[in-house]
């Protein structure tokens, strides 16, 4: 099989061949074909952007409509399920569509495992139309798939630009705290994984989600970057089954899943996303380079905060770098960010150098400072009892934490030379 599928075309089929194929792990780059020139209804550079409606309503097994059809009852839909358990719990909801048209989004829904009764959805793109179904629908949830293809009569401009993203979202916010609705505005990314449109589009909403994860994966992350109801940071782990998005009750036992013992460079920490601990394994690999420059290869990782621990490592802990290429992965797709999981990480990156495997039942959690030594992170309480209660029994932490925790070994050190002598041992 081939490791790359090329996809012509980013029409509808494209778009979802693309989706099954990201599902599947397989990796794949969609091609645009567009006209030299545009025609007036071409108002975006988006991919989908037009959709022929009508070849899809074939009920005619002999055809390639129906065939079609069948592939897009598989695919899945956050929002549609999100939609359909609103309106069984008694939520009235609207799902405004201006991606795709409601037959189509009738199809997806039927393959969903939560049965709603009557989903009440919109096709429409116009701002005051939208306003004015959710008003007398009574709607007190409302779906904006998305707000690129939303535009107003009042502003000139063609959907998706700047103006139109920014007035569009100032408008619909007005309306939630007019009327009452709570809307979900949703948002094209770009390909650096940012919001498109005017970061404005950011300040006025009052919560920002990011849905995201790797495609060779079956769990997605719904990450929170800005919360005026709550805490920031927080995530919510989903698992893609073929009946839609399953939440994952336990996310740590999930990321550590797979997870090989007795094997060099492979060390775990356990991080916070928001209030949640969340254990996860880092992955090391130091070889001797081929090239006159060694790499440095991070991934999940900060390419610079990498090349600070190895500079610590090599000038207070005496290991050689400087011929070695780097390469170090966190898996399930999570991000380090918080600087407690840099002890993890140094760990991994010396059980590589000397191919001696760390303890299978050892947590390393610790900040590791320019002068080498290792300092105590914060809510250490509850990641130590994560960590107990995912079956771990040894914890190496700064020597300055004050906490124990029963069935736990806690081993303090001072500082990088601490582990290194520990682990060469």
């Amino acid at each position: 099989m081939k490791s790359s599928v090329a996809i012509i075309g980013a029409g509808l089929a494209g778009c979802e061949a693309a989706w099954q194929c990201a599902r599947r792990g397989v990796k794949s780059t969609l091609y645009e074909m567009r006209p030299v020139r545009s025609t007036p209804a071409h108002r975006t550079a988006d991919f989908g952007e037009l959709v022929c409606s009508n070849s899809l309503k074939s009920e005619s097994e002999n055809t390639a409509p129906w065939l079609l059809k069948q592939e897009m009852r598989r695919a899945g839909s956050l929002l549609l399920q999100c939609a359909a358990r609103l309106e069984q719990a008694g939520v009235p909801t609207l799902y405004v569509s201006g991606e795709e048209a409601p037959d189509q989004i009738r199809l997806r829904a039927e393959r969903l495992t939560v049965d709603a009764g009557a989903v009440h959805v919109l096709g429409e793109t116009r701002l005051e139309a939208i306003t004015y179904h959710a008003h007398a629908l009574g709607a007190r949830v409302v779906f904006v798939d998305s707000i690129q293809t939303t535009y107003t009569d009042e502003l000139e401009g063609a959907p998706g630009n700047v103006g139109q993203v920014r007035e569009c979202a100032a408008r619909l916010m007005r309306f939630a705290k007019e009327a009452g609705p709570a809307v979900l505005l949703v948002g094209h990314v770009t390909k650096g994984g940012g919001i498109a449109g005017p970061k404005t589009l950011e300040h006025i909403v009052d919560t920002v989600l990011y849905f995201e994860g790797e495609s060779t994966l079956d769990h997605r992350i719904l990450r929170a970057v800005k919360n005026r109801f709550g805490s920031v940071d927080e995530i919510g782990v989903f698992a893609m089954t073929g009946a839609g998005l399953e939440p994952v009750a336990d996310p740590a036992a999930a990321f550590l899943a797979g997870r090989s013992t007795g094997v060099s460079g492979s060390a775990v920490t356990a991080l916070m996303e928001g209030t949640r601990p969340l254990l996860v394994e880092i992955q090391a690999l130091a070889a001797k380079t081929g090239f006159g420059t060694p790499q440095r290869v991070a991934t999940g990782l900060d390419h610079r905060r990498l090349a600070v621990l190895l500079a610590v490592l090599e000038r207070r802990g005496g290991l050689p770098f400087g011929e070695r290429d780097v390469f170090v992965n966190v898996t399930g797709g999570v991000r380090l960010i918080e600087p407690s999981t840099d002890l993890a990480v140094v760990a991994a990156l010396v059980s590589s150098v000397h191919d001696r495997p760390l303890p299978a039942d050892a947590v390393f959690l610790g900040e590791v400072g320019l002068g080498g030594e290792i300092r105590p992170v914060g809510a250490v309480e509850r990641r130590l009892g994560e960590a107990a209660r995912q079956g771990f029994r040894r914890v190496f932490l700064s020597a300055r934490s004050r906490v124990s925790l029963p069935g736990l070994d806690l081993v303090g050190m001072d500082g990088i030379g601490d582990l290194a002598r520990r682990l060469a041992a």
